[in-house]
């Protein structure tokens, strides 16, 4: 590349935006999400012991009056951003599932084995630690809480270290979260419901069916799936399994396929080209958009165009994950985390059965199931490790699968009725994530030094 064409690529960028992989743009915002959602975290701990307490929790407690026809519905503010708002995360959860396991990391055996494998470890053995402190009465319910690894927080945290680690231990630590993420929506979709009312859930199974319909027929404009979408919710909500669940099934129905082939857009590409060019070189015409219809014309055939080649899971996972990223997360966690110290003493809080459960089951819980499973895979051969990923990695990897965050405070809101005992879960969540957190950082910083990291990652 010439240093004139060099420096025209950069311009442009400059103008455009730099373009990224699908990764690239994954990982930036995970990252800066993981940041929003550590302040959003420490501002609802200060909140939550302040004078404000009370008031925010007034707040949380409103009642939403909602109607449809002759159908109230009603919910307090709290519900509704967890049965509701959070609907949208488990669709974004959902199209990355399906993204992974069509195209991604999950998408052959031998890839997707070790982070499977290391990710059903990570949930059984916590849940069994967790068990042995917790056996009967209310408190039992909460196996289900370190279950979980929090994508935003865990990959954040491999992002720092990213000159010090092999850069295929972040795809690894990726896959093996959103597995964790399936085996999770699983739980919740299986023990974590209420009674079942069989009517609302055909009418479910009703609207499900429709919307494959509609996939394997070809639709690809989203308005009638947010529609349906909207309606398998509801369905759901009535249901007694958690609503949530909706948006999950509602990412499955979603098409993968684009309207156009990628040859087919490259066609598109040189016509709009030749026909753009033409229009800047017609002198009887304006040369901007806003004096020349046809140049704007043009370009909007260009944009319905670049919409076309990419599939409306693509679409609409790009288009929502900015807004589950930065808005409804970080809402999720003003509503959910605040804690008040004055009704729980830290010290004492510590050494309850479901604070103690939650911490032993996400540090040594998470720690050994992940280790375990993955070390048993690896000798087995049902797994192999990621290209220059060795044992201290999946070490280093197994401690910040303790990092369990947005679904493990989102189970706690299932698993239990009893405010004090969701006091003491989130107690636990908090402490057992900073911990592993901060073992997991320090493990994989001094596992491998910068000098040992591999050339890519110090070019």
């Amino acid at each position: 590349m010439t240093g004139e064409s060099k420096n025209n690529t950069l311009t442009l960028e400059n103008m455009f935006g730099r373009i990224l992989t699908p990764f690239q743009e994954f990982l930036r915002r995970t990252t800066a999400g993981g940041i929003i959602l550590m302040g959003t975290t420490v501002l609802s701990l200060i909140l939550a012991n302040s004078g404000w307490g009370d008031l925010l929790h007034t707040i949380w407690e409103q009642p939403l009056r909602m109607s449809a026809g002759s159908r109230l519905l009603e919910m307090s503010l709290h519900q509704f951003v967890n049965d509701g708002l959070m609907s949208l995360f488990f669709l974004l959860v959902g199209l990355e599932l399906k993204r992974e396991i069509i195209v991604g990391e999950l998408s052959s055996w031998a890839d997707a084995a070790l982070p499977v494998i290391a990710a059903a470890g990570g949930m059984i053995v916590p849940g069994l630690f967790y068990h042995l402190v917790n056996p009967q009465g209310a408190a039992a319910q909460g196996w289900g809480i370190p279950m979980a690894t929090d994508i935003a927080f865990s990959v954040g945290i491999l992002v720092m270290l990213a000159r010090r680690i092999p850069p295929n231990l972040i795809i690894f630590l990726t896959a093996l979260a959103i597995a964790d993420d399936l085996g999770a929506v699983l739980v919740i979709a299986l023990f974590y419901t209420s009674e079942i009312s069989l009517t609302a859930l055909g009418g479910a199974a009703g609207v499900l069916a429709v919307l494959f319909v509609l996939n394997r027929g070809g639709i690809r404009h989203p308005l009638p799936y947010v529609i349906l979408g909207i309606a398998l919710w509801f369905a759901f909500l009535q249901s007694g399994i958690h609503s949530t669940i909706a948006g999950v099934l509602l990412a499955i129905a979603i098409p993968a396929r684009p309207a156009f082939a990628p040859h087919e857009f490259e066609e598109r590409l040189v016509q709009l080209h030749e026909a753009f060019r033409a229009e800047t070189s017609d002198q009887n015409h304006g040369d901007e958009p806003l004096s020349n219809p046809r140049m704007a014309t043009i370009a909007q055939s260009l944009e319905k165009a670049s919409i076309a080649v990419q599939s409306p899971l693509q679409h609409l996972e790009h288009g929502l994950s900015p807004w589950v990223t930065f808005v409804i997360i970080p809402i999720f966690a003003l509503s959910n985390v605040g804690i008040d110290f004055s009704e729980i003493e830290f010290t004492r809080g510590l050494t309850q059965p479901v604070t103690l459960g939650v911490i032993l089951g996400l540090v040594f819980g998470k720690f050994v199931g992940i280790a375990g499973a993955g070390w048993i895979a690896v000798k087995t051969g049902l797994g192999r490790l990621p290209r220059d990923v060795g044992l201290r990695h999946l070490l280093g990897v197994a401690w910040l699968g303790g990092i369990g965050f947005t679904m493990s405070l989102f189970i706690s809101q299932l698993a239990f009725t009893s405010r004090h005992l969701v006091e003491q879960a989130k107690l636990g969540i908090l402490v057992a994530s900073a911990v592993s957190g901060c073992i997991g950082l320090a493990w994989l910083y001094f596992s491998q030094s910068a000098e040992e990291a591999p050339p890519s990652q110090t070019s």
